[in-house]
């Protein structure tokens, strides 16, 4: 296997883990980048950039990370709050009052944030169209009854997230969530992440594809009674809506599909750019900046959320837009905290070891939350440190 990239002694692993990867797991083109203590130990890249082609993945090959999006886009709020300009606290509603309607009148701003808002779902699916036109998505969550009473349960708003978040930022700021990263996270850290693909960076992003994996148990990690693949099949299941408030489904190698800004699913990043990031919530990367304030690191990981997820059917914990350690999403250790992408991708930081990790793949395999792939980077960077 022509693995490109270096790795510090003492990681050594990672990069065995990685070359497995596609040996064993069926891994078409991929990278991953660690962070330790804001320096880099492991940087690696390998396969092809295209999950159907024959053209090398690159240094610079960047890839549609799906729910990983979310992590990167959390910090959004939490920088907001950091900076005197949103109150976790409030409702809604204060920011933005339509979104009252529905039985959301006592929904907080850190409901939504841990996934408790009630509209994990929205009753008429959008169009692809509609999804993406800004004005759409957010009307619909507005008026949407709210399935349970905001804060007293939990349920993963796969789609919604993205309609939620940015309508949110946009009434807080004036600006588009893309923008807003574009302009306080991606340029102060240098790093090749956007919500909302520009057309002269096109060129540098792989097409994704889904791929049968071997069976060697992938996905969800629980054994609840009703699995959430069986939750999926079912039309009228709350798993089967939320993930199917856009129907039919994007293509997400679309180009009008990458140029949207969908801070919940279509985020566009490198390994590198999804290390980094995480690097910087938790230190200083490189002498650089340093995005969360000790105390909004401390809240980034404080749980919010744990318990039977209405939606995912197994049990999950979240954080204020991160996922947290635990059984259905497994990270290094007790007080890690990220987001994986659905059928692969995923960005995390370790505080306690302080490891920052991102992974990216262009061949998306079954499962929601516990990739094999992923799982086995953790496992060797857990070895390591």
């Amino acid at each position: 296997m022509d693995v490109q990239g270096t790795v510090a002694d003492g990681f050594e692993a990672v990069r065995d883990a990685f070359v497995r990867n596609f040996t064993h797991r069926a891994e078409r083109g991929a990278a991953v980048t660690v962070y330790r203590d804001g320096h880099k130990v492991v940087d690696l890249w390998a396969g092809t950039k295209d999950v159907d082609g024959a053209e090398p993945w690159a240094l610079d090959t960047a890839q549609v990370v799906r729910s990983a999006t979310k992590g990167v886009a959390a910090a959004v709020p939490l920088l907001l709050h950091q900076r005197g300009q949103l109150d976790l606290d409030a409702p809604v509603s204060t920011y933005w009052p339509e979104f009252k309607a529905g039985g959301k009148e006592r929904a907080l701003v850190r409901h939504f944030l841990a996934h408790r808002t009630g509209v994990p779902l929205i009753d008429r699916p959008l169009t692809p169209a509609e999804a993406v036109d800004g004005v759409s998505g957010p009307r619909a969550v507005a008026a949407q009854q709210a399935v349970w009473e905001p804060g007293t349960e939990h349920g993963y708003h796969a789609q919604t997230y993205s309609w939620l978040l940015s309508e949110l930022v946009r009434r807080v700021t004036g600006r588009t969530i893309g923008r807003w990263i574009a302009e306080e996270i991606a340029r102060p850290l240098d790093i090749d992440f956007w919500v909302g693909l520009p057309a002269e960076e096109a060129h540098r992003v792989g097409r994704i594809g889904t791929v049968a994996a071997p069976p060697v148990g992938s996905g969800l990690k629980l054994k609840p009674k009703r699995s959430v693949s069986d939750a999926y099949q079912d039309p009228s299941s709350l798993t089967s809506r939320a993930f199917g408030a856009i129907e039919p489904f994007p293509d997400e190698n679309d180009a009008g599909y990458r140029a949207a800004e969908l801070p919940g699913s279509g985020g566009i990043s490198t390994a590198r750019a999804l290390a980094r990031v995480y690097a910087a919530m938790i230190g200083r990367v490189d002498n650089g900046p340093r995005l969360f304030a000790p105390a909004t690191l401390a809240l980034a990981r404080s749980e919010e959320s744990s318990g039977p997820d209405r939606v995912l059917v197994v049990n999950t914990r979240f954080g204020l837009g991160f996922m947290l350690h635990g059984p259905s999403a497994p990270l290094l250790g007790p007080g890690s905290f990220g987001h994986p992408g659905r059928g692969g991708s995923l960005g995390f930081a370790d505080p306690e070891s302080g490891v920052a990790l991102g992974y990216v793949t262009n061949a998306l395999q079954k499962g929601v939350t516990a990739d094999p792939r992923a799982q086995a980077l953790v496992r060797a960077v857990r070895s390591a440190t």
